[in-house]
């Protein structure tokens, strides 16, 4: 019964409403920042450079927690499943919900950099709570949000991740009863290690491993490609003929290539969801359009680089995608059947490590809005509960249903976008303003910092006034 009401939900979510909302919004702001996007995408790569400016984390590692949460088992089994239940045509609408996306994500990244808040220990935090109580004057609303950010990221989407790896086991001849239970331990154990360090922590253990395993998985996959390069050209051309099927799409929408290519784009980049600005929130940078830039980067790194690499060498491999290798096998038999056992076991232990960054990447959201909901930093007993929680639920996830788990984070996610989404839309001014200054200190040669001041900003800051 249960199951049957999130399924309806989550088709009504990304049937009516999310679809819509999410391009609309995409389109609006690329238009409103005259497509920030691709206008200042060498500039983006520039802020990288800086340094924290306090006890802060610097950019870079900000953006590699984000990544981290972006680049995770979605972009393996998520890929896997949208083009094994929609097509190859999914792979097309993945793109258009990045290149759009992303200026979602640099609008939200720089709003919570504006209201971001001290954390007590000489850094900061913030995120979509702070900026919708601060600047819309509703505490409900932004509670609501965090409650459905921690329901998301450190339950949904963290079990989500636990079950993705028990599944990379499952074609193995040595897989039984027990593996739930030890691989759901060992994977518990480490998230334990890392988030009983803190925010620091994390961001060092992401800033190593994030760009060592997205480097490693994209070389593989271009190695795949270039293996079967006869059948690059026919991939793409499946890929664009599939995703402008029109009759497929509005004569059964909920399965088609377009609205299984939006849904996985959503869960793979992030854009516009409300998640990314609470990793933007904690650099300590001198302009808050830096970091609105730097994260715009992830969205691109996640789904033109990550989940591109994953469509082509599922497409490029010549293995037919069908519903029944739907996630991570379809991957493993991708790949196998080129290089073997090795080819299997590098996915598996790729989905390894990016099960692993993305539940440390969700659970430091999850733990930047743990001190909202309590009005105050988190006690040490208190904050030892919230990790012992989240640590068993990676545990629990690895025996959970699939289907369950997945459509019931993709509710509390599609909740979370709504929020989100309509906050940022009455809240573009400020970044717009924020961005005109940038731009007028970068044409005057200067390393831009910010005043909210000089853009008119009458809402009091901690940082920036």
């Amino acid at each position: 019964m249960f199951g049957d009401i999130i399924a309806a939900l989550n088709d009504w979510l990304y049937t009516y409403i999310l679809v819509i909302l999410l391009i609309a919004a995409g389109l609006y702001f690329s238009l409103r920042t005259r497509f920030v996007q691709f206008r200042m995408f060498g500039e983006a790569f520039r802020t990288l450079r800086e340094k924290s400016h306090g006890d802060g984390v610097s950019s870079f590692q900000a953006l590699m927690i984000s990544t981290a949460s972006r680049v995770g088992t979605g972009n393996i089994a998520g890929v896997s499943i949208a083009i094994c239940l929609g097509g190859t045509g999914a792979v097309f609408w993945m793109w258009v919900v990045a290149l759009l996306g992303a200026a979602s994500a640099f609008v939200e990244s720089t709003l919570a950099q504006i209201y971001k808040v001290r954390d007590g220990q000489g850094g900061s935090r913030g995120g979509p709570a702070y900026y919708i109580e601060q600047a819309l004057g509703s505490r409900k609303l932004a509670a609501t949000f965090s409650v459905f950010l921690i329901l998301t990221y450190m339950v949904g989407f963290n079990m989500v991740a636990s079950y993705n790896l028990v599944d990379a086991f499952s074609g193995y001849a040595f897989f039984s009863e027990k593996i739930p239970y030890i691989v759901g331990g060992v994977l518990a154990a480490a998230t334990a290690v890392c988030v009983w360090g803190g925010g620091k922590r994390l961001s060092r253990v992401t800033e190593i491993l994030v760009p060592v395993m997205g480097g490693a998985y994209v070389l593989v996959a271009l190695v795949m490609i270039v293996l079967h390069i006869r059948l690059l050209p026919g991939v793409l051309v499946s890929i664009f003929r599939n995703a402008f099927d029109v009759q497929a799409i509005f004569s059964g929408f909920t399965g088609s290539a377009m609205m299984h290519g939006i849904k996985r784009g959503l869960y793979s980049n992030e854009a516009g969801i409300g998640s990314a600005p609470n990793a933007a929130a904690s650099a300590s940078v001198s302009h808050p359009v830096k970091q609105g830039l730097a994260q715009m980067l992830s969205v691109f790194l996640d789904t033109l680089v990550i989940c591109s690499a994953t469509a082509f060498l599922c497409l490029c491999s010549g293995v037919e995608p069908e519903e029944a290798l739907k996630g991570v096998p379809y991957v493993q038999a991708a790949l196998g059947g080129t290089f073997g056992v090795y080819g299997r076991w590098f996915i598996t232990g790729a989905t390894l490590l990016f099960a692993f960054t993305t539940i440390l990447g969700n659970y430091y959201y999850c733990e930047n809005n743990f001190p909202y909901l309590l009005r105050r930093d988190a006690r040490r007993w208190e904050l030892a509960v919230f990790r012992l929680a989240a640590v068993f639920i990676v545990f629990l996830g690895a025996q959970m249903d699939f289907s369950l788990v997945w459509d019931t984070a993709d509710v509390t996610m599609g909740m979370m976008a709504l929020i989100n989404l309509s906050a940022i839309l009455l809240l573009a001014k400020p970044v717009l303003l924020a961005l005109k200054d940038y731009q007028r200190q970068k044409a005057e040669g200067r390393d831009p910092a910010f005043q909210a001041a000089k853009i008119g900003l009458k809402t009091p800051t901690e940082f920036w006034h």
